[in-house]
Order: C-alpha cells, then sequence, then structure tokens
C-alpha cells in the first residue's frame, strides 16, 4: 500500500463525515416519529403541524447534506 500520510488524512476525514450523515439519519426519524406520536395523540392538530414537520426534516437533512458536502472537497478538491 502506497502513499502519503495526506491521503490517509483524507480518507479518515471522509470516514468521519459519515457520522454526519448518519446523525442527519438520526435527526429525521426522531422529526417524523415525533410528529407521528403528536398526530396520534391529537388527530385534529396533526393538518396544522404537518408543515413544521416538513421544515424540520428539511433543517435535519440538511446536515447531512453539508456533510456530503464536506466529504466531497475532502476526497476530491484536495
Amino acid at each position: 500500500m502506497e502513499g502519503n500520510i495526506g491521503d490517509l488524512g483524507q480518507y479518515i476525514g471522509v470516514g468521519l463525515t459519515a457520522i454526519g450523515m448518519g446523525g442527519a439519519a438520526i435527526g429525521v426519524g426522531n422529526v417524523a416519529g415525533n410528529f407521528l406520536a403528536g398526530a396520534l395523540r391529537n388527530p385534529s392538530a396533526a393538518a396544522g403541524q404537518t408543515a413544521t414537520l416538513f421544515i424540520g426534516m428539511a433543517f435535519a437533512e440538511a446536515l447531512g447534506i453539508f456533510s456530503f458536502l464536506v466529504a466531497l472537497l475532502l476526497m476530491f478538491a484536495v
């Protein structure tokens, strides 16, 4: 296995950004699960909270996209 320590650092950094993508997936699941729990408790209020659900999912998913962007920058821009 040939290469330098900089390549190794790149690959370790890209692997660590996978934690950010996994955290975003957990966040989206948490938002959806809490919405579902609230909608089952009070079905009449669920329609009013749907926009909040999508905003929360978008913010949580944005963190995963930023993490993916950092991974791509580490792999190909350096």
